[in-house]
């Protein structure tokens, strides 16, 4: 029986990126033929629509989101850090009940980063808030 696992949706070519693009990675595609996968949006599970308004974490990380250390704000000044945990607890419910111990999340996202977010035009080392979360709760997380 193949394994069960949660990928970011944008890395399968759906258009739910905050620019209404995806990031199609036909490698991970190919990875993962073999394995039951369950695609999720964060974002969208948390109530932001498709487009949305560019946002970042730059006072810490998806760790420090969780912990209320944090915030996840949009560009034009909007804290969006409910919907973004919001989110991500979604997304960790739906891997529960599919039983999925692995995740393969869009690198460089306030929800998916699994080692970088982006703080404006920088790159920094962190998670964001749903790698953050599954990676809590012991699932195994891949960077794409």
């Amino acid at each position: 029986m193949s394994e069960t696992v949660i990928v970011s949706a944008c890395l399968l070519g759906i258009n739910c990126r905050y620019d209404g693009a995806n990031s199609l990675d036909e490698s991970l595609i190919e990875q993962i033929k073999d394995s039951h996968v369950v695609q999720v949006c964060p974002e969208q599970l948390g109530g932001l629509p498709t487009p949305r308004v560019a946002a970042e974490i730059c006072d810490g990380d998806g760790f420090d989101v969780l912990s209320g250390r944090a915030r996840v704000v949009n560009i034009e000044a909007a804290d969006v850090s409910e919907q973004f945990v919001k989110g991500a607890k979604e997304v960790l419910k739906i891997a529960g009940l599919v039983g999925a111990k692995k995740a393969y999340l869009k690198e460089k996202s306030p929800s998916c980063g699994v080692n970088l977010i982006k703080c404006g035009n920088l790159e920094k080392s962190g998670s964001g808030v749903l790698a953050a979360l599954l990676s809590k709760e012991g699932i195994e997380l891949f960077a794409s």
